[in-house]
């Protein structure tokens, strides 16, 4: 069965690209002339998305206004205290949209091709994530460790040597697995811990075998996170002429 639901991460400020975010956050910014949010939804609506559920922060009224001719159903789920919390209270906040239904989750600062999400949606495991496991992580990279053929640790912590790859920032969730990610991100933030990432509790979830985790290789493909000039320059490159 297609995936018919995703949620895409968008409340951050992205600080280090002003001024281009002054008025507007990371996820509104261009690239050859189309938003990040905007190319993101159109690889969504190409795979069979149906609704769109968006975690809004930063600008959230711009986020608004962008999306309010899109092509397909969407709900808005704005985190009020985004400029103090990680990304794990974002994703918290879109539980009651993503609970018992397969979806997939973007972050919103993610170029990359509609392959991606077939590659994804052709796995059978609970928790299927994209992963480049053909270029050198770095320090910063977010990590996996992979045995046979699950994921058994997620974490920036981990070392560079140990690691299979970095994630991309997108996954797919089936609907068996999902109340069970959507209660480990609730649980994280009713215990305070608000500066983790949703990567941290993937990986206490695969550790307590509450959940299968499967790579799947996407590093064949071009794809960018943007977080600086240099990044939007790459952006620029490998998508700004289609």
């Amino acid at each position: 069965m297609k995936t018919r639901l995703a949620v895409v991460l968008a409340a951050g400020l992205g600080s280090r690209l002003r001024p281009l975010t002054d008025d507007r956050p990371k996820a509104l910014v261009a690239v050859g002339g189309r938003s990040l949010l905007g190319r993101a939804l159109d690889n969504l609506a190409e795979q069979g998305v149906e609704h769109l559920v968006v975690a809004t922060g930063y600008r959230g009224d711009a986020v608004a206004a962008a999306l309010r001719d899109a092509p397909l159903r969407v709900t808005l789920r704005p985190n009020p205290d985004y400029d103090t919390t990680q990304n794990v209270t974002s994703f918290a906040l879109c539980a009651d949209d993503l609970r018992g239904e397969a979806f997939f989750k973007l972050d919103g600062d993610v170029l990359f091709m509609p392959e991606v999400l077939r590659r994804l949606e052709s796995s059978d495991a609970d928790l299927a994530v994209a992963i480049d496991g053909r270029e050198r992580v770095d320090a910063e990279a977010m990590k996996v460790v992979v045995e046979g053929e699950r994921i058994c640790r997620f974490g920036k912590q981990l070392a560079p040597a140990q690691a299979a790859g970095e994630t991309i920032g997108i996954e797919r969730i089936s609907a068996d697995a999902s109340a069970v990610v959507v209660d480990g991100l609730i649980r994280a933030v009713a215990e305070g811990r608000t500066d983790v990432y949703y990567e941290d509790v993937y990986d206490e979830l695969v550790r307590r075998k509450q959940l299968i985790a499967a790579p799947v290789e996407v590093g064949d493909l071009p794809w960018t996170e943007v977080d600086d000039p240099a990044d939007l320059a790459r952006a620029e490159r490998l998508f700004g002429q289609g």
